[in-house]
């Protein structure tokens, strides 16, 4: 019989506040920030997480978060190129795009949030069109990845399109290939190519009246650059020397305070303020200042320069009054300079390393105070407030912090997980701090300091925890009170392993000052004054092990009799526990042993090691039963699973865990030596493991800041069905990478691309991109064809056979497809059925997959659609989109020419049809409203009596007289 195991699933995954691999967004209450593969909604006032938007089986890390105009809807771009519309009332995906064959970067929408832009990795910009859920098409020319994207809007709105399908605008794009790109969204090419900085360009923002662009670059310059919208307007032109149009001009350099790298700028969407991030701590705001403010400066510089000019003349104040006014005449006749526009405000420094800022957008509170949020690289945000500018000139503006979400994760790496004997708590420590989770609700309920930790384990009793530093201390925490209680110099050196014996009564503790040392626990009150109250557990030193090298781990036998203590020489030494004996030594490794343990038994020993295996050994001679190939990097840890308590099994289960750098947790039999299941997840280096004491569950934490836990479901597992599952999986990502590859984009570089053909792709292409959904939803539509078209052919051939006269009338008829008798539909129903299920966004490239043989077919039963006017809108979608794709095949091949007269006269009745329906209801709706307004007047002016009908003319007279006034801020 197949022996089958349980599965195992990923069901909590907590310890995050953000990750650094995407920018944030705020919207002045709740924070949007990336979690990984996840985006998180943080209430930051309250410092609570309101939601956690998931899409269960996508492991791709969140790269671009942008929020669109119509609120509701966010754009997350992923690292593997795809992008989801998220819905955040109802946390759910509405659409997905998929394009890119790399991250996703940059994201922007238009201002009605219709269209989206998206640059990535693979140096594409893609437009896509919302409301149809489908890719527009895809500009090509930037020669590395693009990092900033804005829409453009022509200055003059009314002035009609020549574009029959696109809203018309333009597009500007910086990229790390130095260029600031201007795009022509009605031509859909390129009309000005500018090189912006001698570095990547990182980071471009535009101003609310769109006629100022600012970029920052790679060696810390700030530059601005000038919009001109008058010659948009008039498109491409050669000026009077034969030269083309140029549309951006550069205005001026600001000064930074720091030369790093600016990272990020943003202009506020309602404040005078600008921001920039230059350095790795801080954010400089600059603020806008006002027409007077300007002309003040101006007139303080022009008397500077006069107060000047008279001092080289040897003049006094006032002598020269013609030349004065000559003065004031140039100066005023000069533009603004941006320098005086954009003055240095305040700089706002973080307590870690930013990795994006955003203004909160709701407008200025009742003090005038502006909030600024900052997400930092190392799991945390905070929030800071800007003042207003105050008229002294003695007070300078400073920034404050006003909130902060930083408790619910580490700071650094996750070193050392452990749970306590019952299962209800976790504690994980890194360097700085030791945190206490509640497993049911994954909650952090307690916070204590520590120095950098490597090891940890509950005592027993589960009322304290001991963590092993590397400063060679033993700290020991009291959970209840969160307090430390005792700090031990147990070792000289890194305290690399402690481990409490099977009996409860002590522990041992590894280092690499060479020294194993042995410690029993003593226990003295909390209370001196009631020695029966509550206790303590201290340690005790009793006896120390020397070894002659660096000790990286130490393990007890369950039994109580052995110690296996690993050391740097690659070794494994076992003792007897009571005498320190030396019982056996394991060596094969080629590496130290970064880990090992004992199974529930005391038979087997497992050990893993940096040279990416593992071993497992005999007890009982020391003998090697089989060194298994297990990790592509380091493996890290290494745990027998306990035996599971609900199933109440008496042998002890032989069946381990592993974890390594390379991000991976596997699940192995010990006895077959045969990997059972490998989980992916973590987005770095997994550093510890802990597994339940009832069997239930492991615990994983890793270098991207994330704790993950892993259920024992009640689902089989089958060996060859998972490794079937696994090659299906490689053959489809094989075979959607094979359709991918066929043309590499200008500036890709593809290790084996024709040269010829990168540099010289077309500048627009179609938006198609296969995955291993679209293939399926194209074999899908292929099944339906062939099915409907053989029992359409099975009924054509009965009904000629009885008009022929070669069947009796009393031979019934073949019988129906037992689909289509299940779902009780005509063919022609079943295959719209088919093609209706196909996701929006998926339904392209689904009909790049038919063969020409099955495009002839599925012209058939358009034509049958558009007949009987079923989904008119899908059907002239997908019309159109197979004329284009198979132009030449259609106009070379006389076969199509029958299917396509009676298409065209069919799609056009069903659309004028709905045309006129659609007219009708607009002129309903049109009419409905006139006369609820009609409705609503005569309601607002029969409220007042006494009203005659002239001076309700009056009234509205009045109305008409209003003046509109402008009020500067």
């Amino acid at each position: 019989m197949v022996q089958s195991y349980l599965r195992h699933g990923p069901t909590e995954a907590f310890g995050l506040v953000c990750s650094s691999s995407s920018n944030s967004t705020y919207d002045g209450k709740l924070a949007f920030v990336p979690a990984l593969e996840d985006v998180l909604v943080w209430d930051v006032k309250k410092g609570q997480m309101l939601a956690m938007w998931h899409e269960t089986g996508h492991r791709a890390e969140v790269t671009a978060i942008l929020r669109s105009p119509q609120r509701d809807i966010f754009a997350i771009g992923y690292a593997d190129g795809s992008i989801r519309l998220w819905s955040a009332s109802s946390t759910s995906v509405i659409a997905t795009f998929n394009g890119h064959k790399k991250a996703v970067t940059a994201l922007a929408f238009d201002e009605t949030g219709t269209r989206l832009a998206s640059g990535s990795q693979d140096t594409d910009l893609i437009l896509w069109d919302i409301v149809g859920e489908s890719g527009l098409y895809r500009l090509r020319g930037h020669r590395d990845q693009i990092t900033a994207i804005r829409f453009v809007r022509p200055a003059a709105e009314s002035a009609p399109s020549t574009s029959t399908g696109t809203a018309p605008g333009f597009l500007l794009t910086a990229s790390k290939d130095t260029f600031l790109k201007l795009w022509d969204l009605q031509t859909q090419h390129c009309i000005q190519t500018v090189v912006a900085h001698r570095s990547e360009v990182w980071t471009m923002d535009l101003n609310s009246e769109q006629d100022l662009v600012f970029t920052g670059s790679g060696e810390g310059e700030l530059k601005a650059w000038k919009v001109d919208h008058e010659a948009l307007a008039q498109g491409l032109r050669e000026t009077e020397t034969g030269e083309v149009t140029k549309f951006i001009h550069p205005a001026a350099t600001l000064p930074l305070a720091s030369s790093h790298r600016v990272s990020q700028i943003s202009f506020h969407p309602h404040q005078p303020y600008l921001a920039v991030q230059s350095h790795d701590k801080s954010v400089e705001v600059f603020r806008i200042r006002t027409e007077d403010e300007i002309k003040k400066k101006q007139a303080r510089r022009r008397r500077r320069a006069k107060e000047k000019e008279l001092e080289k003349k040897g003049q006094k104040k006032g002598e020269d009054a013609e030349g004065d006014h000559k003065m004031d005449a140039e100066h005023d006749e000069k533009d603004v300079e941006l320098a005086d526009l954009f003055t240095p405000y305040l700089i706002v420094r973080a307590s870690g390393k930013i990795r994006s800022f955003d203004f909160g957008d709701e407008e200025a509170s009742s003090k005038g105070n502006t909030q600024l949020f900052v997400a930092l690289s190392n799991n945390a945000l905070e929030v800071y407030n800007i003042p207003p500018p105050s008229k002294s000139k003695d007070a300078t503006p400073e920034a404050s912090r006003l909130y902060s979400v930083d408790l619910p994760g580490h700071r650094t790496d996750v070193r050392t997980l452990c749970l306590s004997s019952d299962d209800a708590l976790l504690a994980s420590a890194s360097n700085g701090s030791l945190k206490i989770w509640n497993m049911k609700t994954t909650a952090c309920i307690r916070t204590m300091d520590c120095g950098y930790a490597i090891c940890s384990t509950f005592l027993p009793g589960n009322r304290q925890v001991a963590v092993g530093t590397k400063s060679g201390e033993i700290l020991i925490y009291d959970i209840a009170s969160s307090s430390l209680v005792d700090t031990i110099q147990a070792h000289s050196a890194t305290v690399w392993s402690i481990h409490v014996r099977p009996d409860e009564q002590g522990l041992v503790s590894g280092s690499a000052d060479k020294d194993v040392k042995f410690w029993e626990f003593e226990r003295k009150p909390v209370n001196s004054e009631n020695p029966r109250g509550p206790s303590l557990l201290t340690l005790v030193h009793v006896r120390t092990l020397k070894m002659t090298d660096d000790v990286l781990s130490v393990r007890y036998s369950p039994n109580g009799k052995l110690l296996a203590v690993a050391l740097l020489d690659s070794t494994v030494k076992v003792f007897y526990q009571d005498t320190l004996k030396f019982f056996l030594s394991l060596y094969g490794h080629k590496l130290p042993v970064l880990s090992m343990d004992i199974s529930g038994d005391s038979k087997l020993i497992v050990t893993c090691s940096a040279d990416k295996n593992v071993k497992i050994w005999g007890l009982d001679f020391g003998d090697c039963h089989k060194s298994i190939f297990a990790h592509d990097e380091s493996v890290m840890q290494v745990a027998f699973e306990r035996n599971d308590t609900r199933e109440g099994e008496t042998k002890a289960s032989h069946y381990f865990w592993t974890v390594g750098k390379d991000k991976m947790v596997k699940y192995w039999d010990g006895d077959k030596f045969e990997n059972i299941q490998k989980l992916e997840g973590h987005h770095g280096e997994v550093w510890a493991l802990a597994v339940s004491h009832h069997g239930k569950f492991v615990v994983t934490g890793s270098h991207d800041k994330s704790i993950r836990v892993w259920e024992k479901l009640d689902e089989p597992l089958f060996l060859e069905e998972e490794r079937e599952r696994e090659l299906e999986a490689l053959y489809e990502s094989g075979v959607a990478d094979s359709l991918n590859r066929a043309d590499a984009p200008i500036g890709s570089g593809a290790p084996d691309a024709d040269p010829a053909a990168v540099t010289t792709g077309a500048e627009t292409t179609a938006v198609t991109k296969q995955t291993t959904e679209t293939l399926m939803a194209g074999e899908r539509i292929m099944e339906a064809l062939e099915l409907a078209d053989t029992e359409i052919e099975t009924f054509r051939e009965y009904e000629e056979a009885r008009a022929k006269g070669g069947l009796a009338e009393s031979v019934a008829p073949p019988p129906r497809n037992p689909v289509l008798a299940a779902y009780d539909v005509t063919p022609e129903q079943y295959v719209l059925q088919v093609v209706q299920k196909v996701p929006s966004t998926a339904l392209y490239d689904a009909l790049l997959v038919l063969p020409f043989g099955k495009v002839v077919s599925l012209m058939r039963y358009l034509n049958v659609w558009a007949q009987k006017e079923w989904n008119i809108v899908l059907t002239s979608r997908i019309i159109f989109f197979l004329l284009k794709t198979h132009h030449h095949q259609i106009v070379a091949n006389r076969v199509m020419r029958t299917a396509l007269i009676p298409l065209r006269r069919n799609l056009r009745e069903g659309l004028r049809r709905q045309k006129d329906t659609i007219g009708y209801n607009l002129a309903a709706l049109r009419f409905i409203q006139r006369q609820t307004d009609a409705k609503r007047t005569a309601e607002f002016y029969e409220e007042e009596e006494d009203l005659t009908e002239e001076k309700i003319r009056e009234k509205i007279a009045e109305g008409k007289k209003r003046k509109r006034v402008s009020i500067k801020a």
